[in-house]
C-alpha cells in the first residue's frame, strides 16, 4: 500500500486484522510494517521521560518498568541513579534493599552491595571482608538525566546520544513555565501515538468534551502532512475544512449549538493554518498549539511499559517571564486546564486507548492518512543500535518523500 491509496479516494487497508494476543508476531501482520510490530514494546535507542524528579527526591528509591525492564530509580548524595531492579544472586528486588552506604545499594536478603555509578559488586555482607564473590557481579545500570523537572532514561543497547536530542528544545528554554501530569495507563504506545496523531478523532470522541462546549468541530476536512523546519518533526495541517455538510439518507451534521458561533458566525477555534498545528517525533511524543489567543502548548509522550501498558506524561507550557503572567498561567492551569483538558479531555483518549486491541483498521478511509503517516514515520526513521540515524528533509511534504527520491 502506498500514499496514495491512504490520501486519494482508494480505500485501503493497513494491515489485516489482528485477533488477540501475539497478533503482532504473526506472519501475515509483517510486510509493510516490520519494524512498527516489533516495537510493541519500545524502541530502544532514545531516551524516555520515567519519572518525575521530585518524586524521586522525595522518595529516594521508586521502582518504574520501562520498555519491559524494571528500572530501580535512586536519589542518592544529590545524584540520580537507574539500577535494573533485581540482584544477580537470588533475583530478588533490589529495591527491597538499603541505601546505607554513600553511592551503593545493599540487598535487603544476603547484603549483595553494588556501586551505583558501574553497577560492580563491592562487597557481600553476609560473606565477610573477603568474599570471593566480590568483582564477579554486577547488575545493569542505566543513563539517566534530568530535564525540565522529568527523569530520563536510557534503555538503549548503543551509544546514548546527548539528551538534549530527544527533548524538544523549546522546553529547555529558561523562560519556559511547566506543569506536568504523570500517570500509568492501559494500552500500547504506539497505538496512543496513532490516537494522539489521528485526524478523524477529535471531530466525534471529543464532541462531548467541556473543553469543546465553546468550540466548533469541523464535520470533515482534506489533511496535509509536513516535516517541520527542524526536520525533527512530523506536522498535521486541516484543509479545507468543512464544519457541516449534508450526508446521503441521514441529514446534515453536526447541529451546532448557537453557543459554539462567535457573532461572525465561525467557530471560535482556528482552522486550516499553522495557529493550529498538531505535529509528533520519534520516539512517542505529541505537540498541540494550542489555537487563537491561548497562549500556551500541549505536549504528550507514550513512553512504553510493556505490550499493555504506558506512562503517559502530559506537559502543559507556556513561556513567559514577568511574576504576574507567570501567576496568570499558574492559576489558569489549576483552575480549569488540569481537570477540564487533561483528566476530561484527555481522558477520553486514555479510555479509547485502553480499550483497543493488538489490530490494524480493518478497512481504511482517507482520514487514516495520519495513520500512515506515524507508522511510516516509526518504519523508515527510528534509530538503530550503533548506526546513523536516517533524518528527516525540511518542509517537505511527507507523504511523498519516497515518490520525489524516485524521481
Amino acid at each position: 500500500m502506498d500514499s496514495d491509496s491512504v490520501s486519494g479516494n482508494t480505500v485501503a487497508q493497513i494491515g489485516p486484522a489482528a485477533g488477540g494476543a501475539g497478533a503482532a508476531d504473526s506472519p501475515q501482520r509483517q510486510g509493510r510494517w516490520r519494524r512498527y510490530h516489533a516495537a510493541v514494546n519500545g524502541l530502544t535507542e532514545y531516551w524516555y521521560p520515567a519519572s518525575l524528579a521530585k518524586t524521586v527526591r522525595r522518595k529516594k528509591k521508586h521502582v518504574q518498568r520501562i520498555a519491559s525492564h524494571d528500572i530501580l530509580f535512586i536519589f542518592d548524595n544529590d545524584k540520580f541513579f537507574a539500577v535494573i531492579n533485581e540482584c544477580p544472586h537470588r533475583l530478588v528486588p533490589l529495591s527491597l534493599g538499603s541505601l546505607e552506604f554513600p553511592g551503593h545499594i545493599a540487598c535487603g536478603y544476603h547484603g549483595w552491595v553494588f556501586d551505583l555509578a558501574s553497577g560492580n559488586l563491592v562487597a557481600a555482607l553476609s560473606d565477610g571482608p573477603d568474599s570471593p564473590v566480590v568483582g564477579k557481579a554486577c547488575v545493569r545500570t542505566f543513563p539517566v538525566e534530568e530535564r525540565a523537572g522529568v527523569l530520563w532514561v536510557w534503555v538503549g543497547e548503543g551509544k546514548p546520544v546527548p539528551v538534549e536530542h530527544d527533548i524538544p528544545e523549546e522546553l529547555l528554554r529558561p523562560n519556559a513555565v511547566i506543569f506536568p501530569l504523570l500517570r500509568q495507563v492501559k494500552g500500547n504506545w504506539r497505538y496512543a501515538g496513532e490516537n494522539g496523531f489521528d485526524e478523524a478523532h477529535v471531530k466525534v470522541l471529543h464532541r462531548t468534551a467541556l473543553w469543546t462546549f465553546f468550540r466548533g468541530i469541523a464535520a470533515w476536512n482534506t489533511t496535509r502532512i509536513t516535516t517541520s523546519d527542524d526536520g525533527k518533526w512530523i506536522n498535521r495541517f486541516q484543509e479545507a475544512v468543512h464544519l457541516d455538510d449534508d450526508y446521503p439518507g441521514i441529514g446534515r451534521w453536526p447541529k451546532a449549538k448557537f453557543w459554539q458561533r462567535a457573532n461572525s458566525g465561525k467557530p471560535r477555534t482556528v482552522y486550516g493554518s499553522s495557529d493550529h498545528c498538531v505535529s509528533i517525533r520519534l520516539p512517542c511524543m505529541l505537540r498541540v498549539k494550542q489555537p487563537g489567543t491561548a497562549d500556551w502548548t500541549h505536549y504528550d509522550w507514550y513512553t512504553p511499559v510493556d505490550a499493555d501498558n504506558y506512562l503517559y506524561l502530559a506537559l502543559a507550557v507556556s513561556w513567559r517571564r514577568n511574576p504576574l503572567k507567570i501567576f496568570a498561567w499558574w492559576f489558569r492551569f489549576w483552575s480549569y486546564i488540569l481537570v477540564i483538558h487533561h483528566y476530561w479531555f484527555n481522558g477520553q483518549d486514555l479510555h479509547i486507548v485502553g480499550a483497543m486491541p493488538e489490530s490494524s483498521p480493518v478497512r481504511m478511509f482517507r482520514p487514516d492518512v495520519s495513520i500512515f503517516a506515524w507508522r511510516k514515520l516509526v518504519e523508515e526513521y527510528a534509530r538503530e543500535p550503533n548506526r546513523p540515524q536516517k533524518t528527516l528533509p525540511p518542509n517537505r511534504d511527507f507523504m511523498t518523500l519516497d515518490r520525489d527520491k524516485a524521481a
